[in-house]
């Protein structure tokens, strides 16, 4: 469920080209600046942390890198650096590169 939803948060363009439900897609959008995308990643971090406490396994590394994420989109927002979109991955313009 983390990566379906990452992916989408991370490649816009997938949610003109793909068929998801209009909640999905507001869901999404909330994701937006780098605060929220620290967020959820730090979410997505904590709950793979929490679910290797049982016992290890490869899943540490999957728990490290959100982590990882995490902190550089918080340091992005703090630094005030904007959110750097592409044309290739469904930043501004997109629109016109479909029509």
């Amino acid at each position: 469920v983390f990566g379906v939803v990452l992916i989408f948060v991370e490649i816009p363009l997938l949610l003109r080209i793909c068929p998801t439900s209009e909640k999905f897609d507001v869901f999404i959008r909330r994701f937006s600046t780098n605060y929220m995308r620290a967020a959820i990643y730090l979410i997505f971090s904590v709950v793979e942390w929490l679910s290797i406490i049982q016992g290890a396994s490869s899943l540490i590394a999957l728990a490290v890198f959100l982590l990882i994420a995490a902190i550089f989109y918080s340091l992005a927002g703090v630094k005030g650096q904007d959110f750097a979109g592409s044309k290739t991955l469904g930043g501004q313009g997109v629109a016109q590169m479909i029509v």
